[in-house]
């Protein structure tokens, strides 16, 4: 297994993890998986990966949502709507408070 797959793989079962009405942010998840600074690399993940993990609870660092959706924002905005998460103007509403942290909950 590559670095690269390895890394991959931590990703998605991370990504797996993250509760219904959370969400994580691609550098918490580039940091849970073991590479601080790859929180661009998670994205790509996010793009390509696996569609059935809930990529929908990945956000940016302020809580806005992804421009590279599939659907695109408003799609994301949807599904977070449907686990309870409000968004306003494409950011998530009580971001500090829905940021998943696994070592907090």
């Amino acid at each position: 297994m590559t670095a690269e797959s390895d890394f991959r793989t931590r990703v998605e079962a991370l990504m797996a993890k993250v509760p219904t009405g959370r969400v994580i942010t691609y550098g918490d998840l580039a940091g849970l998986a073991g590479q601080a600074s790859a929180s661009r690399i998670v994205g790509g993940i996010a793009h390509y990966g696996n569609p059935d993990l809930p990529w929908h609870r990945l956000v940016n660092r302020f809580g806005g949502l992804a421009s590279g959706f599939h659907g695109g924002r408003e799609a994301q905005a949807q599904l977070l709507a449907q686990e309870g998460i409000s968004c306003t103007d494409h950011i998530v509403d009580n971001f500090t408070e829905l940021r998943w942290h696994p070592d907090r909950t």
